[in-house]
């Protein structure tokens, strides 16, 4: 605001500065009437022109104020009260008040009117033309905008007061909800990965105990059955280690994962784990590589391997089949990622906050896993005649930077 104020007074200088140079005298006078025109004009072009520079002068030095408004009462004396100089004397006390305060405004609005008293007093023709009302208005107005200077500090100090707070909030809301995703994503890696592979570790060794208490207990099944243990064992312990490491690779925003072979070593390994058939192949354009950044690719993996243990567990599915790839879209390339299965399906009626309320998080960590990387995400009755299909769609222009998704 004290910018604008000082534009203002820019322009009623450059307008009135001819008067005041006509009218002071010849020699000496012109001579001081000019310093004084220039000396005003450059330093509220300083200030208007670079306020962050040279305002902080202006709040610590009250004298250069008093120092300009001297200035300009020499200009307004020579010019005359009835030009527009006169309206450089009413920002005054404006600026005063909005830099210093009530009291500064107090200072500067008594100053400036008396000088305008006094203008009109000195210049003879201004006092002839004039009545007493006319005089008065001036010195008036200066009073009104030094108490409009200093209601707009106190206005500007409040609002920057608040702005503060509010700022405060926002970034007590922003780390609140840091926290609280921190938590959901966790939660999401440890119900997608290890918690499942160690309930399927409980399981098995309730099953070796069983084998082993039991009075025709079967050496050969007993092995088989803690062999199936320490395999179980050992693949919690891999997907602790992948979890780790995946969760290190998101903070390198150099590295980038391609997700065609895993795709296709995961589905692999999970026609070995569960003998269910399982089989990848590419979609579209995607027979070559396709470089993700490493937060992108894991949540992708993860939502495959999700919908692939669904199927096993939850559909009475024989079949299961991956596929991935690169169409055109109407906003661009967009990466499609689609996992169908020949199961019953899921029931008509399912939503994600029905499956909430009821415990079965998995369909609810896919749909936020995808959203998490911009994605969109499907799931339920796809093309075929029977089965869910999960179908994902990743805009390649959402990937134009490889930094890791908080």
């Amino acid at each position: 605001m004290c910018r604008q104020v000082f534009g203002f007074r820019l322009a009623m200088i450059a307008l009135a500065a001819p008067a005041a140079l006509l009218n002071a005298t010849p020699g000496l006078g012109t001579r001081l009437m000019g310093a004084a025109v220039v000396v005003t004009f450059m330093g509220s072009y300083a200030l208007f022109r670079d306020w962050e520079r040279f305002g902080p002068l202006l709040l610590r030095h009250p004298t250069l104020l008093a120092l300009d408004t001297l200035l300009t009462a020499l200009l307004l004396i020579s010019a005359g009260p009835d030009t527009t100089l006169a309206y450089v004397s009413v920002c005054t006390p404006l600026l005063a008040g909005i830099v210093y305060g009530y009291r500064g405004a107090a200072v500067f609005a008594s100053v400036q009117s008396l000088i305008l008293l006094l203008a009109y007093a000195i210049n003879k023709e201004a006092q002839a033309g004039s009545g007493l009302a006319e005089k008065l208005l001036l010195p008036g107005l200066c009073v009104i905008t030094g108490a409009l200077g200093s209601s707009l500090r106190n206005l500007m100090l409040r609002f920057g007061t608040a702005t503060q707070a509010l700022t405060t909030i926002q970034a007590r809301l922003a780390v609140t909800e840091a926290v609280s995703a921190e938590r959901a994503r966790l939660a999401r890696e440890m119900h997608d990965s290890v918690a499942k592979t160690l309930h399927g570790v409980a399981l098995a060794a309730d099953g070796l105990a069983l084998s082993a208490a039991s009075a025709s207990m079967d050496p050969a099944r007993v092995s088989q059955q803690a062999e199936l243990v320490a395999r179980a064992a050992r693949r919690a312990a891999a997907e602790s280690r992948e979890l780790l490491a995946d969760l290190r690779r998101e903070s390198d925003p150099d590295h980038a994962t391609d997700i065609t072979p895993e795709l296709a070593a995961r589905t692999e390994a999970f026609t070995k784990r569960t003998g269910m058939a399982a089989t990848y192949g590419t979609l579209g354009e995607a027979a070559h590589a396709l470089p993700l950044p490493p937060a992108v690719a894991r949540q992708l993996l993860t939502i495959t391997e999700e919908a692939m243990e669904n199927a096993h567990r939850h559909a009475a599915a024989t079949r299961v089949d991956v596929r991935a790839g690169v169409r055109a879209g109407a906003r661009g390339e967009v990466l499609c990622l689609t996992v169908q299965d020949d199961g019953r399906g899921m029931p008509p009626d399912t939503t994600l906050e029905h499956l909430r309320r009821s415990g079965h998080f998995g369909v609810i960590g896919m749909a936020e896993r995808a959203a998490s990387i911009g994605a969109g995400i499907h799931i339920g009755k796809g093309t075929h005649a029977r089965g869910t299909e999960v179908r994902l769609e990743l805009p390649l222009a959402a990937l134009t930077t490889t930094k890791a998704t908080p």
